[in-house]
């Protein structure tokens, strides 16, 4: 049975829809700047909110906003100070007008590489924005590396805790700049295009912040295929391309089939699989299962260690879309591995965690962490192949054998007296058995 409707109604409905179609017509806008979606942020809320220094529009200190981000105020100060440091008095021509132009220039552009821009954040507010914190970001990786240009009353060089606080504030997913707004105004401050000088800056800045080998610095490329500092990292941490040698081969998964993932170290250990060190530098992602023997480089686990990851694993959830999520996979390699303090111990031993935190409990329950509310491995996870050569080792029986020995009869001091008083036990009766015999002969 149909109800009667109202014509009027029906165009109503039809013309508010053809209206916000139109709105939406064209191309989808290129953003490459975005807020962390809820279910991720959750898992973490801090990890992803700047401890010092707001940059860009998501977490811009204004006198209007709320007092959730008072402690973002004291660098604002900071940022007209040091964009003040690049004005010459003595140089009509460099004013604060040029820089303001230079951005100007490119605000739509800027503008656009927002998913969530404040709607009223208007275009003026927008252009000083990007100056000020455009010119603290460049003054700050200048000052960084040319102590010529460092002053003695400089606060932020001052105290040793602020530089670690800006690498890593300055890396996260939602507190960037467009990259190419950053080029515009290093072509100002130094010279037009010389932006490998620029790379190496930049480079320089966060290099403390990587907590394991990656490869070398990035090649000069065009600025507007990096989309901000985050992205700018991502890249200066890429792996070189892997190998197809049986070692660590970035083969798909067949469609279909359904990774099985390995177990603990502690597991592991109890199926004969060792871990050791790598000894020559090569990237942390690089992880080799070779004879029986797991081999990893060194990883460094610090206070900002777990905000870094968590920020790329975000951006790689945004862009790489399982072609090039390396720092995903490597965290979920992790977590099979890390299940206990217990396995954290095992890899501190051997050298492969240097923990830097001192509690292992709080490693292994970081990293069991790290990829709640994360997409799953896609078809190209980078340890698939090294995940089935772990099983066949595992599987074979002598190691089988030897896990189910160690865990049911070995997997404490007390056990492990039982097993040898029995065996003493044992050893006794054979023998007086042999003496009973020989004595009836």
């Amino acid at each position: 049975m149909h109800t009667y409707m109202d014509p009027d109604i029906i165009t109503q409905a039809l013309d508010a829809i053809n209206k916000k179609l139109k709105e939406v017509s064209g191309a989808q806008p290129e953003c490459t700047i975005y807020r962390v979606h809820r279910h991720l942020r959750n898992v973490n809320p801090k990890a992803y909110e700047p401890e010092v220094i707001a940059i860009g529009p998501y977490h811009r200190y204004n006198n209007n906003n709320n007092k959730n981000n008072e402690h973002l105020k004291i660098m604002e100060g900071h940022k007209l100070r040091y964009l003040e440091q690049l004005l010459d008095p003595n140089d009509p021509l460099n004013d604060v007008k040029r820089y303001v132009a230079a951005v100007g220039r490119v605000e739509a552009e800027a503008r656009r590489c927002y998913a969530d821009l404040p709607e009223t954040l208007t275009p003026a507010e927008f252009i000083q924005m990007l100056v000020l914190d455009g010119c603290f970001i460049v003054q700050l990786v200048r000052k960084f590396k040319g102590k010529m240009l460092t002053e003695r009353n400089d606060p932020i060089f001052q105290m040793n805790w602020m530089i670690n606080s800006l690498q890593r504030d300055l890396m996260l997913f939602e507190n960037q700049l467009p990259f190419f707004v950053l080029c515009e105004l290093y072509d100002l401050i130094e010279a037009p295009d010389q932006h490998s000088r620029f790379w190496y800056l930049l480079f320089s800045f966060f290099a403390d912040l990587y907590p394991g080998q990656g490869t070398e610095q990035m090649p000069n490329v065009d600025p507007r295929q990096v989309k901000h500092l985050l992205h700018f990292l991502h890249q200066n941490w890429l792996p070189p391309p892997w190998c197809s040698d049986g070692g660590n081969s970035h083969e798909v998964i067949e469609p279909g089939k359904r990774l099985q993932f390995i177990s603990s170290a502690t597991r592991l250990k109890e199926a004969n699989v060792k871990f050791d060190k790598r000894q020559e530098g090569n990237t942390l992602f690089d992880v080799r299962f070779e004879e029986g023997v797991m081999i990893m480089e060194p990883l460094i686990i610090e206070d900002r260690t777990e905000s870094f990851l968590r920020n790329l694993i975000a951006y790689e959830q945004y862009f790489e879309h399982n072609q090039n999520n390396f720092v995903t996979d490597y965290v979920k390699f992790l977590d099979c591995i890390i299940d206990s303090s217990t396995d954290v111990e095992i890899l501190s031993r051997r050298g492969i965690i240097k923990n830097w935190l001192g509690d292992e409990g709080k490693v292994a329950e970081m990293v069991n962490k790290l990829g709640d509310s994360v997409a799953g491995p896609g078809n190209g996870f980078v340890y698939a192949k090294m995940f089935e050569d772990v099983h066949r080792h595992c599987g074979e029986r002598k190691n089988k054998w030897m896990a189910n020995l160690r865990r049911k009869y070995l997997y404490s001091p007390w056990a492990i007296v039982s097993v040898v008083v029995g065996l003493v036990l044992l050893l006794l009766t054979i023998t007086q058995t042999l003496f009973t015999i020989l004595q009836v002969v």
